[in-house]
């Protein structure tokens, strides 16, 4: 179980290494409304997941603004998922490629964090064997702060009226002023400084700051 101190942290130091197994382009930020189809979709994920990889599966969660009614959002399921050691790749990572999940991210010093795409993707690069919505898959093993801050947030913005509008005209300003060579990372960023104000906010509410 990581401690507050990990869970409420943020780090700014520059990635140890080049952690793209597949190179992002450049990408066209198109944000819709909700879409209240979005949970069964992150379902119809979770319980491919769960066919794939059965016990290895220890938690599945759908996280990220498509997992909060009323935020406008890329129409892109987030998925966290849980396994008992992320680093142990041989345990998932070709069931999840054989089954059309493109492994693209990989972060051995941040939490031994993996990332795969699935879905119809907007750059058309990943289509999956069996179909299925868009999706980013995030792999985790259970001591990392990062599966329980995305609870926190997801959480707080089901909860908080105002602050999911604070997030949603943030996303959109921050769509509006993509450039033609942007990718998501410049998206994000730009969303960033709204991001931290509203986890300070989350983090208090919940307990882990005072």
């Amino acid at each position: 179980m990581p401690s507050k101190r990990q869970i409420t942290e943020f780090s700014d130091e520059p990635a140890a290494g080049n952690p793209w197994v597949v190179e992002p382009v450049p990408t066209t930020i198109e944000l819709i409304e909700y879409d209240p189809t979005w949970p069964a979709q992150a379902k119809q994920i979770g319980d491919r997941l769960c066919e794939l990889l059965g016990v290895r599966a220890i938690r599945i969660d759908h996280v990220g603004s498509t997992a909060v009614e009323g935020l406008p959002a890329k129409p892109v399921i987030d998925i966290d998922l849980t396994v008992a050691d992320s680093a142990d790749e041989a345990g998932y990572v070709n069931t999840l490629q054989d089954a059309g999940f493109l492994l693209t991210v990989r972060e051995p010093w941040w939490h031994e964090h993996r990332l795969f795409h699935g879905g119809q993707r907007p750059d058309d690069r990943v289509l999956p064997t069996d179909g299925g919505p868009a999706t980013n898959i995030h792999v985790f093993g259970p001591d990392s702060p990062e599966l329980i801050k995305h609870v926190v947030f997801r959480n707080w913005l089901r909860s908080s009226a105002s602050d999911r509008k604070l997030y949603a005209d943030a996303k959109r300003a921050a769509a509006a002023a993509q450039q033609e060579n942007d990718a998501v990372m410049d998206y994000n960023v730009r969303k960033q400084a709204v991001i931290l104000e509203i986890y300070d906010r989350a983090f208090r509410a919940s307990g882990f700051l005072s």
